[in-house]
């Protein structure tokens, strides 16, 4: 019998097996429910990924770790537009879920529940869920407080829909800024990072959904670049990277650890034993589940190369501390079946898997409460208290790096200002977000505050990407012979289009990055060519340029006439000629072939129409100067393998700025995006600068608070802001340097430093007292000091406190942070703060032989507002015998 929703599964079984006796502890109801398991069972329970019942060849009768139950696409892609949709849409979802739910629990032979299992990083990430500012911009707040309670409603949104694990917190360390994924991060100081990380995985863990925080570990390498492989020593590890997922586990709670995409040591993340079972497990006491990030297990065989096929890499990932698969469809399982199936994998290793599942879905109460109470889901989700905070939490984020000559805030009264640039209406929310709920843009949010006494009004500029040349649409190609749309494609397996092809098919434009994989089955990843033929059909206007973009070497002609050969192997370019194609159809065919892997290719033309940047820009101009003031709206583009070279705002953004700028009328800069943007070439000629991150749903309003007044700037960067990209990696923390820290035509230094950040009033740092001065490797002092508002606003400062190993066995770190504090003050308003400096946990370290100690010396107190501006400086001894 199919079970209704809300029907409590014990009070249906009259001759309860001990595993249903709530009575009796989550192991021992996990060690007799394996025991009743089949092979197939305990398989199922190690094996996640996204679906549904929908699809009837998909069997789900033997079980399922869990699943990631969304709604249809259409539904999918709707911000809700107001409160009855916002219900309707969380009810549908919510009632999906206890359906698929009571397939399991009813109809399966053991009725084990599934985890029902969602992205949370900032706001579950469903249509109807509150969207709050990006972790980075949470980090910048500077205020666990806040991000604890900004937690604390994304686990309630998330566990009213009977979704009962996050895959979330990424406590990551941003040693790059050049990672697109910088933005998912709380920035690049492991002890910034593990504070937030910890009130992210307890909010969710107490409130009864599965934290998971990843990747595990270090998923960004040289150059930036996301899933790099990782070389670094124990120590960097320990003191660096591992801090986040140790307190995580060992202090917060977190029942789930997601591991990395990348290699460590040579060996990838997912099948190595010494960080998975040595560290993790064993060190550090998990006994929680480890899960895979998605398709990383079959990593080892397609892209680290260190696997001879996916069953094999399946069984060293279990015997390597994986406990759950994590693929990104249900045909995906058939390799790990097959692996465990024939007996490739120990019977042990696997019952070991099954009972931390077991028990963790034990711990949940899913066992007797596996379903969400539908009306409870559409109350919370989108509450009008969680939303408040979206706003407060956008403004507390922001940061405001410029203010030269009080640009900010803008006065009351002005007869109008220009808004400028798309990212002003777009609304962006960041990466792993949904849609929102009635998001709020930062154009809406200044019409908002202005008032009808003030004009706004936008213009779009040239927008973040430049306009040409442009990859060639779908709609432009038909196969020879009008045998429909697409282009003929012909891919061989080897470099010299020798031979018949090995496959054939239909594509339907040329833009391939095969960079993880080759271009289909049976063709070598590193070897082969391919050969493209068709129509290209010219639209009114015609084509002024085209060409090709990748790496070399191809040739391409039209018409029958060979207009670009560059068929070597030397770089990556774009190759674009004068082609002056008229409009109607054109005989086209392309060449390519690769013969090391790693192959990007797009088939790229201009249109004969102008650029319209230009004419944009110069429509801001004229705006600007009709207007009392300009802000100008400028973003970046980032995200999940999305790194990138240059920091600089892309497109023609930076002309913009300068162009208006050049009017002589006061120019904000308003920065959208999660990471460092180098601003050499316009920073001197605005009068100010905010960095606004991904603000939420509500960050329009935020953002206009700030610019306003009505909220004093508090906002910290948790990275460092380079000047230019030849810096990096850039980081604070750095060890001390063998010579020195400048370039011959450049400072080692950076724009904005790690901590920074102004306000609209100004603090005073006086009376540092360290009681008692002298301690022992196992005692405590006291640092404690006066914040004084000097200015004639209240507002918030945030005191932070570092230190420096004045000498040391091993290289430290120059400087390091041990403690912050946000704290508000009205205008002439002092405090007294104080932080406690434990010398085992604050000022201990891994010396030459990898023991954990607390060495006799002298450490350096520092008190500043930022890693740069200390303001107060002073030294606490450490002794072995302290009473001396």
């Amino acid at each position: 019998m199919l079970l209704a929703a809300g029907t409590s599964v014990a009070a249906t079984v009259q001759d309860r097996p001990p595993y249903r006796d709530a009575a009796l502890s989550a192991d021992a109801r996990a060690r007799d429910l394996l025991g009743r398991m089949t092979l197939q069972e305990k398989f199922w329970q190690l094996y996640m990924s996204p679906g549904s019942l929908d699809d009837s060849t998909h069997d789900y009768s033997h079980g399922s770790f869990g699943l990631q139950i969304r709604l249809p696409e259409s539904s999918e892609q709707r911000s809700a537009i107001s409160d009855q949709v916002t219900a309707a849409l969380v009810r549908t979802h919510t009632e999906r879920i206890n359906a698929i739910q009571s397939y399991f629990v009813g109809k399966t032979r053991l009725g084990i529940p599934i985890i029902p299992f969602e992205e949370a990083l900032h706001g579950l990430m469903a249509p109807g869920a509150t969207v709050f500012p990006q972790a980075i911009g949470l980090a910048a707040t500077w205020d666990t407080a806040l991000a604890g309670g900004v937690a604390q409603a994304a686990a309630r949104e998330t566990r009213s829909r009977g979704i009962r694990q996050a895959l979330s917190p990424v406590v990551n360390i941003a040693t790059d800024v050049r990672w697109g994924r910088v933005e998912e991060t709380y920035g690049e100081d492991p002890f910034l990072t593990t504070l937030f990380g910890d009130v992210f995985v307890r909010a969710f863990e107490r409130g009864g959904v599965i934290a998971t925080p990843k990747h595990f570990v270090a998923n960004v390498g040289d150059g930036g670049r996301d899933s790099y492989p990782i070389d670094l020593s124990v120590r960097q590890l320990e003191e660096l990277h591992f801090p986040p997922f140790a307190s995580a586990v060992k202090n917060a709670g977190a029942r789930s650890v997601m591991t990395s995409y990348n290699s460590v040591d040579g060996s990838p993340a997912t099948q190595n034993r010494w960080l998975l079972t040595d560290v993790l497990k064993r060190d550090w006491g998990f006994t929680g589940f480890v899960i895979s990030d998605a398709a990383a297990t079959g990593g080892a065989t397609v892209l680290h190369h260190t696997e001879p096929n996916t069953p094999t890499a399946a069984r060293h990932a279990w015997e390597s501390g994986l406990d759950v698969v994590f693929q990104s469809t249900w045909p995906q399982h058939r390799p790990y079946w097959e692996a465990v199936r024939t007996g490739m994998v120990d019977s042990g290793l696997i019952d070991s898997a099954v009972l931390r599942v077991l028990r963790a879905k034990f711990q949940l109460g899913l066992f007797e409460r596996p379903f969400a109470n539908v009306d409870s889901a559409a109350f919370w989700n989108g509450h009008a208290t969680h939303r408040q905070l979206a706003r407060e939490v956008a403004a507390a984020s922001l940061v405001l790096l410029k203010n030269a000559g009080e640009t900010l805030p803008l006065r009351r009264g002005l007869g109008s200002i220009a808004v400028i640039g798309t990212d002003a209406a777009e609304s962006r929310l960041g990466g792993y977000s949904g849609p929102g709920i009635r998001p709020v843009s930062i154009l809406d949010g200044l019409r908002a505050a202005a008032g009808t006494a003030t004009r706004i009004r936008w213009t779009p500029g040239p927008g973040r990407s430049a306009t040409t040349p442009m990859v060639v649409p779908d709609e432009y190609f038909s196969r020879p012979g009008d045998a429909g749309p697409g282009l003929n494609g012909e891919y061989f397996d080897n470099n010299r289009l020798a031979g018949p092809p090995r496959l054939a098919r239909t594509d339907r434009r040329i833009d391939f990055q095969w960079t993880l994989n080759s271009p289909g089955r049976g063709i070598p990843f590193d070897w082969y060519s391919a050969r493209w033929t068709g129509t290209l059909r010219v639209p009114a206007g015609g084509v002024r340029r085209i060409g090709i973009e990748g790496n070399d070497g191809y040739r391409l002609w039209v018409d029958g006439r060979l207009i670009i050969d560059n068929w070597r192997k030397e770089s990556f370019r774009t190759a674009l000629v004068d082609a002056n194609l008229t409009p109607g159809s054109h005989d086209l065919r392309l060449e390519y072939f690769e013969s090391t892997g790693n192959a990007r290719l797009r088939l790229v033309w201009d249109f004969g129409v102008p650029d319209e940047s230009g004419a944009r820009i110069a429509e801001a101009v004229t705006l600007a100067r009709a207007s009392d003031v300009a802000i100008v709206v400028a973003g970046i583009e980032e995200g999940e393998f999305r790194d990138r070279a240059r920091l600089s705002l892309p497109g023609r953004q930076e002309e913009l700025i300068t162009a208006v700028a050049a009017t002589g009328k006061p120019v904000v800069v308003v920065l959208v995006g999660g990471s460092a943007i180098t601003m050499s070439h316009w920073i001197d000629r605005v009068g100010a600068v905010v960095m606004a991150w991904y603000p939420g749903e509500e960050g329009g309003h935020g953002v206009a608070d700030v610019l306003f007044g009505a909220v004093n700037p508090s906002g910290r960067l948790p990275i460092t802001f380079p000047i230019e990209e030849g810096q990096l990696p850039l980081v604070y923390n750095h060890k001390p340097t063998g010579r020195g820290d400048d370039y011959v035509d450049l400072t080692g230094h950076p724009l904005f430093p790690f901590g920074f950040g102004l306000s609209y009033t100004s603090f005073e740092y006086d009376s540092l007292r360290l009681e008692p001065d002298t301690i022992g490797p196992a005692d405590s002092a006291i640092v404690s000091f006066v914040v004084r508002n000097t200015g004639t606003r209240a507002g918030h400062e945030v005191a932070q406190l570092y230190i420096r190993d004045v000498l040391a066995s091993v290289a430290r770190p120059v400087q390091e942070l041990r403690g912050f504090q946000r704290i508000s003050l009205g205008p002439g308003e002092s405090r007294w703060l104080t932080f406690p400096l434990n010398a085992s946990r604050h000022l201990g370290f891994r010396d030459q032989a990898g023991r954990r100690v607390v060495e006799d010396g002298a450490i350096r107190v520092m008190v500043g507002a930022s890693s740069r501006d200390i303001r107060l400086r002073g030294f606490l001894e450490v002794r072995r015998d302290s009473s001396r």
